[in-house]
Protein backbone atom coordinates (compact mmCIF):
# COMPACT_ATOMS: atom_id res chain seq x y z
CA UNK A 1 0.00 0.00 0.00
CA UNK A 2 1.37 3.22 -0.91
CA UNK A 3 1.54 6.70 0.80
CA UNK A 4 -1.18 7.87 -1.26
CA UNK A 5 -3.54 5.45 -0.61
CA UNK A 6 -2.75 5.61 3.18
CA UNK A 7 -3.44 9.27 2.77
CA UNK A 8 -6.65 8.73 1.30
CA UNK A 9 -8.03 6.09 3.55
CA UNK A 10 -7.15 8.26 6.53
CA UNK A 11 -8.90 11.37 4.94
CA UNK A 12 -12.21 9.23 3.78
CA UNK A 13 -12.22 8.45 7.81
CA UNK A 14 -11.74 12.06 8.51
CA UNK A 15 -14.77 13.10 6.49
CA UNK A 16 -16.93 9.66 7.74
CA UNK A 17 -16.99 8.12 4.10
CA UNK A 18 -18.27 5.15 3.11
CA UNK A 19 -18.11 3.56 -0.12
CA UNK A 20 -21.04 1.43 -1.56
CA UNK A 21 -20.99 -1.13 -4.04
CA UNK A 22 -24.34 -2.47 -5.58
CA UNK A 23 -23.65 -5.72 -7.57
CA UNK A 24 -26.02 -7.80 -9.82
CA UNK A 25 -24.15 -10.64 -11.83
CA UNK A 26 -20.81 -8.80 -12.03
CA UNK A 27 -18.78 -12.00 -10.89
CA UNK A 28 -16.21 -11.42 -12.91
CA UNK A 29 -15.43 -8.01 -12.18
CA UNK A 30 -16.58 -7.73 -8.35
CA UNK A 31 -13.45 -9.38 -6.25
CA UNK A 32 -11.15 -6.57 -7.89
CA UNK A 33 -13.52 -3.90 -7.54
CA UNK A 34 -13.97 -4.56 -3.92
CA UNK A 35 -10.02 -5.17 -3.50
CA UNK A 36 -9.12 -1.63 -5.22
CA UNK A 37 -12.14 0.26 -3.72
CA UNK A 38 -10.25 -1.20 0.07
CA UNK A 39 -6.92 0.71 -1.05
CA UNK A 40 -8.53 3.88 -0.92
CA UNK A 41 -12.18 3.65 2.04
CA UNK A 42 -11.43 1.23 4.29
CA UNK A 43 -15.06 1.41 5.28
CA UNK A 44 -17.40 -0.32 2.32
CA UNK A 45 -20.79 -1.79 2.12
CA UNK A 46 -21.33 -4.39 -0.75
CA UNK A 47 -24.86 -4.73 -1.76
CA UNK A 48 -25.84 -8.26 -3.47
CA UNK A 49 -28.91 -7.41 -5.49
CA UNK A 50 -30.16 -11.04 -5.91
CA UNK A 51 -27.10 -12.21 -8.06
CA UNK A 52 -27.68 -15.61 -9.56
CA UNK A 53 -24.03 -16.27 -10.88
CA UNK A 54 -20.81 -17.02 -8.24
CA UNK A 55 -21.03 -13.76 -6.85
CA UNK A 56 -22.31 -15.16 -3.63
CA UNK A 57 -19.10 -17.66 -3.69
CA UNK A 58 -17.05 -14.52 -4.27
CA UNK A 59 -18.49 -12.26 -1.81
CA UNK A 60 -18.22 -15.45 1.09
CA UNK A 61 -14.57 -15.75 0.48
CA UNK A 62 -13.76 -11.88 1.56
CA UNK A 63 -13.61 -10.02 3.83
CA UNK A 64 -13.44 -6.34 5.36
CA UNK A 65 -16.62 -5.30 4.32
CA UNK A 66 -20.63 -4.55 5.82
CA UNK A 67 -22.53 -7.06 3.24
CA UNK A 68 -26.42 -6.58 2.41
CA UNK A 69 -27.58 -9.57 0.61
CA UNK A 70 -31.19 -10.84 -0.63
CA UNK A 71 -32.37 -13.61 -2.93
CA UNK A 72 -34.65 -11.65 -5.29
CA UNK A 73 -33.61 -9.24 -7.38
CA UNK A 74 -35.30 -6.00 -6.92
CA UNK A 75 -33.51 -3.77 -9.19
CA UNK A 76 -30.37 -0.55 -8.82
CA UNK A 77 -32.25 1.37 -7.05
CA UNK A 78 -33.70 -0.43 -4.65
CA UNK A 79 -29.97 -1.75 -4.01
CA UNK A 80 -28.69 1.71 -3.92
CA UNK A 81 -31.76 2.76 -1.19
CA UNK A 82 -29.95 -0.29 0.92
CA UNK A 83 -26.86 1.07 1.04
CA UNK A 84 -27.85 4.42 1.67
CA UNK A 85 -29.84 3.60 4.69
CA UNK A 86 -27.15 1.72 6.10
CA UNK A 87 -24.67 3.70 5.58
CA UNK A 88 -27.22 6.91 7.69
CA UNK A 89 -27.71 3.99 10.34
CA UNK A 90 -23.57 3.56 10.48
CA UNK A 91 -23.48 7.06 11.18
CA UNK A 92 -21.57 8.03 8.11
CA UNK A 93 -21.53 11.54 6.64
CA UNK A 94 -20.96 10.78 3.29
CA UNK A 95 -21.17 7.66 1.15
CA UNK A 96 -19.63 7.07 -2.47
CA UNK A 97 -21.48 4.57 -4.70
CA UNK A 98 -19.56 2.81 -7.45
CA UNK A 99 -20.84 0.10 -9.89
CA UNK A 100 -19.13 -3.63 -9.81
CA UNK A 101 -19.14 -3.58 -13.80
CA UNK A 102 -15.73 -2.32 -13.58
CA UNK A 103 -16.23 0.85 -15.97
CA UNK A 104 -15.37 2.76 -12.71
CA UNK A 105 -11.81 3.24 -11.84
CA UNK A 106 -11.27 3.23 -7.74
CA UNK A 107 -8.39 5.52 -8.20
CA UNK A 108 -10.65 8.58 -9.10
CA UNK A 109 -11.85 7.94 -4.79
CA UNK A 110 -9.14 10.69 -3.89
CA UNK A 111 -10.96 13.20 -6.52
CA UNK A 112 -14.55 13.14 -4.50
CA UNK A 113 -12.64 13.05 -1.40
CA UNK A 114 -10.67 16.67 -2.65
CA UNK A 115 -13.87 17.97 -4.13
CA UNK A 116 -16.33 17.08 -1.04
CA UNK A 117 -13.45 18.84 1.13
CA UNK A 118 -14.02 22.34 -1.02
CA UNK A 119 -17.81 21.90 -0.93
CA UNK A 120 -19.18 20.31 1.46
CA UNK A 121 -22.94 18.65 1.76
CA UNK A 122 -22.71 18.68 -1.77
CA UNK A 123 -24.13 16.02 -3.93
CA UNK A 124 -21.18 14.87 -6.44
CA UNK A 125 -21.81 13.18 -9.54
CA UNK A 126 -18.87 11.88 -11.92
CA UNK A 127 -18.98 12.98 -14.75
CA UNK A 128 -17.47 10.67 -17.63
CA UNK A 129 -15.82 11.43 -20.66
CA UNK A 130 -18.58 10.57 -23.50
CA UNK A 131 -16.25 10.84 -25.85
CA UNK A 132 -14.18 8.12 -24.34
CA UNK A 133 -13.09 4.80 -26.20
CA UNK A 134 -15.44 2.09 -26.73
CA UNK A 135 -18.30 4.63 -24.91
CA UNK A 136 -21.98 2.61 -26.40
CA UNK A 137 -23.76 5.11 -28.87
CA UNK A 138 -26.59 4.30 -27.05
CA UNK A 139 -25.07 5.66 -23.56
CA UNK A 140 -24.59 9.06 -25.14
CA UNK A 141 -27.60 9.62 -26.31
CA UNK A 142 -29.62 8.35 -23.07
CA UNK A 143 -27.40 10.82 -21.21
CA UNK A 144 -28.20 14.13 -23.62
CA UNK A 145 -31.82 12.81 -23.42
CA UNK A 146 -31.64 12.54 -19.38
CA UNK A 147 -28.91 16.48 -19.53
CA UNK A 148 -32.29 17.83 -20.93
CA UNK A 149 -35.22 16.93 -18.82
CA UNK A 150 -32.92 17.39 -15.58
CA UNK A 151 -32.13 21.06 -16.95
CA UNK A 152 -36.44 21.17 -17.22
CA UNK A 153 -37.15 19.51 -14.24
CA UNK A 154 -34.15 21.94 -11.82
CA UNK A 155 -32.92 24.34 -14.23
CA UNK A 156 -29.54 22.97 -13.53
CA UNK A 157 -26.93 22.43 -15.76
CA UNK A 158 -25.04 19.24 -15.83
CA UNK A 159 -22.49 17.60 -18.34
CA UNK A 160 -23.51 14.06 -16.76
CA UNK A 161 -26.84 12.80 -15.11
CA UNK A 162 -26.27 9.41 -15.45
CA UNK A 163 -22.92 8.43 -13.66
CA UNK A 164 -23.49 6.01 -10.88
CA UNK A 165 -19.79 6.90 -9.78
CA UNK A 166 -21.32 9.70 -7.20
CA UNK A 167 -20.77 10.99 -3.74
CA UNK A 168 -24.15 11.86 -1.63
CA UNK A 169 -24.37 13.31 1.49
CA UNK A 170 -26.54 10.75 3.42
CA UNK A 171 -27.43 12.96 6.25
CA UNK A 172 -28.88 15.29 4.23
CA UNK A 173 -30.92 12.93 2.68
CA UNK A 174 -32.39 11.37 5.46
CA UNK A 175 -35.73 13.31 5.09
CA UNK A 176 -36.17 12.71 1.51
CA UNK A 177 -39.17 9.75 0.66
CA UNK A 178 -37.93 8.08 -2.85
CA UNK A 179 -40.13 6.23 -5.04
CA UNK A 180 -38.49 3.95 -7.66
CA UNK A 181 -36.33 1.20 -7.39
CA UNK A 182 -34.49 0.59 -11.03
CA UNK A 183 -32.06 2.72 -12.82
CA UNK A 184 -34.58 5.60 -12.58
CA UNK A 185 -33.93 6.05 -8.86
CA UNK A 186 -30.28 7.76 -9.67
CA UNK A 187 -32.42 10.68 -11.70
CA UNK A 188 -35.07 10.52 -8.75
CA UNK A 189 -32.61 11.11 -6.56
CA UNK A 190 -30.20 13.85 -8.24
CA UNK A 191 -33.65 16.13 -9.02
CA UNK A 192 -35.51 15.46 -5.27
CA UNK A 193 -31.84 16.61 -3.50
CA UNK A 194 -32.22 19.85 -5.66
CA UNK A 195 -35.48 20.19 -4.94
CA UNK A 196 -34.99 20.08 -1.65
CA UNK A 197 -31.64 22.76 -1.76
CA UNK A 198 -29.29 19.73 -1.92
CA UNK A 199 -26.24 21.14 -4.25
CA UNK A 200 -25.74 19.33 -7.01
CA UNK A 201 -22.46 19.49 -9.39
CA UNK A 202 -20.64 17.20 -11.74
CA UNK A 203 -16.55 16.49 -11.36
CA UNK A 204 -14.73 15.04 -14.22
CA UNK A 205 -13.64 11.46 -13.92
CA UNK A 206 -11.91 8.62 -15.61
CA UNK A 207 -14.32 5.84 -17.40
CA UNK A 208 -13.47 2.21 -18.43
CA UNK A 209 -15.67 0.44 -21.07
CA UNK A 210 -14.31 -2.58 -22.53
CA UNK A 211 -14.75 -4.15 -25.77
CA UNK A 212 -18.50 -5.08 -26.59
CA UNK A 213 -17.50 -8.84 -26.44
CA UNK A 214 -16.87 -7.84 -23.05
CA UNK A 215 -19.13 -5.77 -21.69
CA UNK A 216 -22.37 -6.93 -19.38
CA UNK A 217 -24.81 -4.44 -19.17
CA UNK A 218 -28.33 -5.28 -17.19
CA UNK A 219 -29.81 -2.19 -18.86
CA UNK A 220 -33.19 -2.98 -20.66
CA UNK A 221 -33.41 -0.41 -23.23
CA UNK A 222 -37.38 -0.39 -23.96
CA UNK A 223 -38.35 -1.75 -20.27
CA UNK A 224 -35.83 1.14 -18.42
CA UNK A 225 -35.75 3.32 -21.01
CA UNK A 226 -39.78 3.13 -20.08
CA UNK A 227 -39.37 4.07 -16.95
CA UNK A 228 -37.61 6.76 -17.29
CA UNK A 229 -39.86 8.54 -19.65
CA UNK A 230 -42.52 8.15 -17.16
CA UNK A 231 -40.53 9.42 -14.20
CA UNK A 232 -39.54 12.33 -16.37
CA UNK A 233 -43.25 13.27 -17.01
CA UNK A 234 -44.04 12.88 -13.85
CA UNK A 235 -41.35 14.86 -12.67
CA UNK A 236 -42.08 17.73 -15.58
CA UNK A 237 -45.77 17.80 -14.32
CA UNK A 238 -44.35 18.30 -10.64
CA UNK A 239 -41.67 20.86 -11.49
CA UNK A 240 -44.50 23.39 -12.94
CA UNK A 241 -46.83 22.45 -10.90
CA UNK A 242 -45.58 22.32 -7.22
CA UNK A 243 -42.14 23.64 -7.31
CA UNK A 244 -41.90 26.32 -9.49
CA UNK A 245 -44.87 27.98 -7.40
CA UNK A 246 -43.28 26.98 -4.44
CA UNK A 247 -39.75 28.49 -5.42
CA UNK A 248 -42.11 31.49 -6.58
CA UNK A 249 -43.26 31.78 -3.19
CA UNK A 250 -40.37 31.66 -1.03
CA UNK A 251 -38.76 34.63 -2.73
CA UNK A 252 -42.19 36.38 -2.39
CA UNK A 253 -41.08 38.79 0.25
CA UNK A 254 -41.88 42.55 -0.02
CA UNK A 255 -38.17 43.49 -1.33
CA UNK A 256 -38.18 41.22 -4.21
CA UNK A 257 -41.68 42.25 -4.64
CA UNK A 258 -40.64 46.23 -5.00
CA UNK A 259 -37.25 45.12 -6.54
CA UNK A 260 -39.60 43.05 -9.17
CA UNK A 261 -42.21 46.24 -10.04
CA UNK A 262 -38.78 48.26 -10.31
CA UNK A 263 -36.87 46.70 -12.65
CA UNK A 264 -39.07 44.99 -15.20
CA UNK A 265 -41.93 47.08 -14.61
CA UNK A 266 -41.13 50.98 -13.41
CA UNK A 267 -38.04 51.64 -14.72
CA UNK A 268 -38.13 48.94 -17.87
CA UNK A 269 -38.06 50.91 -21.51
CA UNK A 270 -41.21 49.26 -22.72
CA UNK A 271 -44.21 50.52 -23.14
CA UNK A 272 -47.47 50.37 -21.02
CA UNK A 273 -49.25 48.37 -23.43
CA UNK A 274 -46.22 45.76 -24.24
CA UNK A 275 -46.30 45.50 -20.45
CA UNK A 276 -50.09 45.16 -20.18
CA UNK A 277 -50.12 42.27 -23.30
CA UNK A 278 -47.04 40.42 -21.03
CA UNK A 279 -49.33 40.56 -18.51
CA UNK A 280 -52.30 39.65 -20.94
CA UNK A 281 -50.51 36.36 -22.17
CA UNK A 282 -49.04 35.41 -18.88
CA UNK A 283 -52.38 35.26 -17.30
CA UNK A 284 -54.26 33.68 -20.12
CA UNK A 285 -51.74 30.91 -20.23
CA UNK A 286 -51.88 30.51 -16.91
CA UNK A 287 -55.55 29.47 -16.58
CA UNK A 288 -55.91 27.79 -19.94
CA UNK A 289 -56.04 23.76 -19.70
CA UNK A 290 -52.11 23.18 -20.39
CA UNK A 291 -51.40 21.82 -17.26
CA UNK A 292 -47.46 21.77 -16.76
CA UNK A 293 -46.73 23.64 -19.93
CA UNK A 294 -47.76 27.31 -18.72
CA UNK A 295 -44.70 28.93 -18.28
CA UNK A 296 -43.11 27.60 -21.30
CA UNK A 297 -46.19 28.36 -23.32
CA UNK A 298 -45.95 32.14 -22.04
CA UNK A 299 -42.36 31.87 -22.43
CA UNK A 300 -42.57 31.40 -26.05
CA UNK A 301 -45.39 33.44 -26.97
CA UNK A 302 -43.95 36.31 -25.61
CA UNK A 303 -40.76 35.48 -27.39
CA UNK A 304 -43.04 35.03 -30.73
CA UNK A 305 -44.59 38.64 -30.10
CA UNK A 306 -41.43 40.27 -28.82
CA UNK A 307 -43.05 40.92 -25.57
CA UNK A 308 -41.55 41.07 -22.06
CA UNK A 309 -40.52 37.62 -21.32
CA UNK A 310 -40.29 37.65 -17.82
CA UNK A 311 -43.30 39.68 -16.83
CA UNK A 312 -45.36 37.15 -18.78
CA UNK A 313 -43.44 33.94 -16.70
CA UNK A 314 -43.93 35.91 -13.68
CA UNK A 315 -47.99 36.54 -14.65
CA UNK A 316 -48.95 32.50 -15.93
CA UNK A 317 -48.09 31.77 -12.28
CA UNK A 318 -51.95 33.36 -12.06
CA UNK A 319 -53.35 29.17 -11.46
CA UNK A 320 -50.88 28.73 -7.86
CA UNK A 321 -51.68 25.56 -5.91
CA UNK A 322 -54.51 27.32 -3.46
CA UNK A 323 -56.33 29.00 -6.97
CA UNK A 324 -56.36 26.09 -8.63
CA UNK A 325 -59.62 24.69 -7.40
CA UNK A 326 -61.27 27.98 -8.11
CA UNK A 327 -60.17 27.74 -11.53
CA UNK A 328 -61.30 24.78 -12.11
CA UNK A 329 -65.07 25.19 -10.87
CA UNK A 330 -64.94 28.52 -12.04
CA UNK A 331 -63.84 27.24 -15.78
CA UNK A 332 -66.72 24.62 -15.32
CA UNK A 333 -69.53 26.73 -14.33
CA UNK A 334 -68.70 29.00 -17.22
CA UNK A 335 -68.66 26.62 -19.71
CA UNK A 336 -71.68 24.89 -18.18
CA UNK A 337 -73.87 28.61 -18.26
CA UNK A 338 -72.59 28.67 -22.68
CA UNK A 339 -73.99 25.64 -23.41
CA UNK A 340 -77.69 26.52 -20.95
CA UNK A 341 -76.27 23.73 -18.34
CA UNK A 342 -77.15 23.17 -14.71
CA UNK A 343 -73.84 23.23 -13.11
CA UNK A 344 -73.52 19.28 -11.77
CA UNK A 345 -70.23 17.92 -10.27
CA UNK A 346 -71.69 14.72 -8.76
CA UNK A 347 -73.24 12.77 -11.87
CA UNK A 348 -75.49 9.99 -11.15
CA UNK A 349 -75.11 7.94 -14.30
CA UNK A 350 -71.16 8.27 -14.87
CA UNK A 351 -70.71 7.26 -18.74
CA UNK A 352 -68.38 8.70 -21.42
CA UNK A 353 -70.59 10.66 -22.34
CA UNK A 354 -71.81 12.75 -19.31
CA UNK A 355 -67.51 12.71 -18.92
CA UNK A 356 -66.72 14.08 -22.28
CA UNK A 357 -69.29 17.11 -21.55
CA UNK A 358 -67.82 17.88 -18.47
CA UNK A 359 -64.32 17.88 -20.25
CA UNK A 360 -66.03 20.13 -23.04
CA UNK A 361 -67.68 22.91 -20.93
CA UNK A 362 -64.21 23.39 -18.68
CA UNK A 363 -62.25 23.42 -21.86
CA UNK A 364 -64.81 26.10 -23.62
CA UNK A 365 -65.13 27.88 -19.62
CA UNK A 366 -61.62 28.02 -19.19
CA UNK A 367 -60.58 29.74 -22.48
CA UNK A 368 -63.41 32.51 -21.79
CA UNK A 369 -62.54 32.75 -17.82
CA UNK A 370 -58.87 33.04 -18.79
CA UNK A 371 -59.91 36.15 -21.63
CA UNK A 372 -62.03 37.53 -18.48
CA UNK A 373 -59.29 37.12 -15.83
CA UNK A 374 -56.19 38.37 -18.18
CA UNK A 375 -58.17 41.30 -19.58
CA UNK A 376 -59.21 42.27 -16.17
CA UNK A 377 -55.31 42.22 -15.35
CA UNK A 378 -54.14 43.67 -18.06
CA UNK A 379 -56.17 46.30 -17.67
CA UNK A 380 -54.91 46.96 -14.14
CA UNK A 381 -51.54 46.70 -14.94
CA UNK A 382 -52.16 49.43 -17.77
CA UNK A 383 -53.37 51.98 -15.31
CA UNK A 384 -51.06 51.55 -12.33
CA UNK A 385 -48.25 51.93 -14.97
CA UNK A 386 -49.79 55.05 -16.06
CA UNK A 387 -49.92 56.55 -12.66
CA UNK A 388 -46.69 55.26 -11.14
CA UNK A 389 -44.95 56.31 -14.41
CA UNK A 390 -46.27 59.61 -14.54
CA UNK A 391 -45.78 60.03 -10.94
CA UNK A 392 -42.12 58.77 -11.11
CA UNK A 393 -41.39 60.81 -14.27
Amino acid sequence: MTDSNIESIAKAQELGIVTIIPTYNNAKTLSTIIDNVLLFCKDVIVVNDGSTDETSDILSKKSGFTLISYEKNRGKGHALKLGLTKAKELNFHYAITIDSDGQHLATDIPIFLEAIQKTPDTLLVGARNLQANNMPGKNTFANKFSNFWFKLETGTTLDDTQSGFRLYPVQKLNHLNWYTNKYEFELEILVFSLWNDIPVRNIPINVYYPPQEERVSHFRPFADFSRISVLNTVLVLLTFLWIKPRNFFRKLTWTNIKAFFDRELIHTTDSNTKLALSVFVGAFCGIIPIWGYQLITAYLIARIFKLNRIVAIASSNVSLPPLIPFILYGSYAIGCCIFNQPINLIFSEISFKTVSNSLLYYVVGSIILALIVASILAFITWILLYIFRKKNG
